[in-house]
């Protein structure tokens, strides 16, 4: 899938990890649980596809191809929903180490990005530390405030060098 300001297809993993930010955020903001937030998500096709053309770029005017729409890895979105919420003491913590404000205070897309990319760095082997920043930067290109991708860089740039540093010492 392709959008407007990005004529790379988008990839199955990197629309999970859109669903699972807003999905992140709105659990943030009701306390509803995540996977109830992505049955939610879904169980109604008007609503993703809504989420979807406006994650994409797509106008109201234009129509979202199924095969875009549902183009995103299940278990990708199951992992992070399950697995922010089972470790969000953790995440916090070492996102407090390297924020300038208390976490309260952290614009909320923000944050729920923030904890997703801390997350993939913190608890997810299989996905490169990089990656995981990357990753949380074009979403915050995507969704977050102006200039906010260099904030959300710079603290997880941060817990990925933490990481790696604790890592060399126990070796």
């Amino acid at each position: 899938m392709t959008t407007p300001e990005n004529p790379r297809p988008i990839s199955p993993r990197s629309q999970s990890r859109r669903y699972a930010a807003l999905a992140l955020y709105q659990w943030r903001l009701t306390g509803d649980d995540p996977m109830a937030i992505k049955r939610h998500l879904l169980d109604d096709p008007k609503w993703l596809d809504a989420v979807a053309a406006s994650l994409n770029g797509v106008s109201d005017e234009d129509e979202l191809a199924a095969e875009d729409r549902f183009n995103f890895n299940v278990e990708l979105l199951d992992e992070l929903l399950n697995g922010v919420p089972t470790h969000i003491d953790a995440i916090d913590a070492q996102l407090d180490r390297f924020l300038d404000r208390p976490i309260s205070q952290v614009d909320p897309v923000e944050l729920a990005i923030l904890r997703l990319g801390a997350y993939e760095i913190l608890f997810s082997d299989n996905i490169p530390d990089r990656v995981a920043i990357n990753e949380a930067v074009e979403l915050t290109k995507l969704l977050g405030a102006h200039e906010g991708h260099k904030y959300v860089n710079g603290v997880l740039d941060k817990i990925a060098r933490r990481k790696a540093g604790d890592m060399d010492r126990k070796l």
